[in-house]
């Protein structure tokens, strides 16, 4: 009997890592799935420090090294690396990485893309520009990583409501339950080759 080789991701981070958290969560015993390195550009990042605890292999990104050199191309391909999640990266990912992972890089933006995204756009400051333009509802989006800060081709989003009274730390609060709630399964679905509908 055939057996499909198990995948493994790569999950970038710069932060606390709640979403990576959610991830590793979600294929702690996967059958098909398993989230084998943690990188990171920040050496305190506390996204490390869930890693540790999982006894997941991390790496510290040199940003001269990402951004001019082989982008850590040949180790992530050497730890036999298949996808690579963005879970609150804030560097911009390189030509070199894009077509050594092409179509198996992919990104969540805390907004409804392509509105409030490229660059600066992360954490507070989509929350601040949904609300200053007056929006309705906002949301999250799961899309593919191309060479364009939040411009790849969208596999998945969300919405909810934007309410009179909030805040960006009202409406961040509602929007991370959204991102833990549904990216993992999204990131499941893809790389098992399953298809999921909006809000499903």
């Amino acid at each position: 009997m055939y057996i499909c080789p198990v995948k493994k991701i790569a999950v970038f981070a710069s932060g606390n890592g709640s979403n990576a958290a959610k991830i590793i969560e979600q294929f702690r015993h996967h059958a098909a799935i398993k989230v084998s390195l943690i990188a990171s550009n920040k050496p305190e990042a506390g996204v490390l420090k869930i890693g540790r605890a999982e006894n997941i292999p991390s790496i510290i990104l040199d940003k001269e090294k990402f951004l001019r050199g082989n982008a850590y191309t040949a180790e992530l391909i050497q730890s036999g690396i298949d996808w690579i999640v963005l879970a609150g990266f804030l560097w911009k990912i390189p030509a070199t990485l894009i077509r050594a992972f092409p179509g198996r890089i992919i990104n969540i933006h805390p907004a409804l893309l392509p509105k409030h995204g490229g660059k600066g756009m992360y954490g507070s400051f989509v929350h601040e520009a949904v609300l200053a333009a007056g929006e309705k509802e906002s949301g999250i989006s799961i899309h593919f990583v191309d060479e364009q800060y939040d411009h790849g081709k969208t596999i998945f989003q969300v919405r909810c409501p934007v309410r009179e009274n909030d805040t960006p730390a009202s409406l961040a609060k509602r929007i991370q339950q959204l991102e833990h709630e549904y990216y993992p399964k999204v990131i499941e679905r893809l790389i098992t080759g399953k298809s999921m509908v909006n809000g499903e």
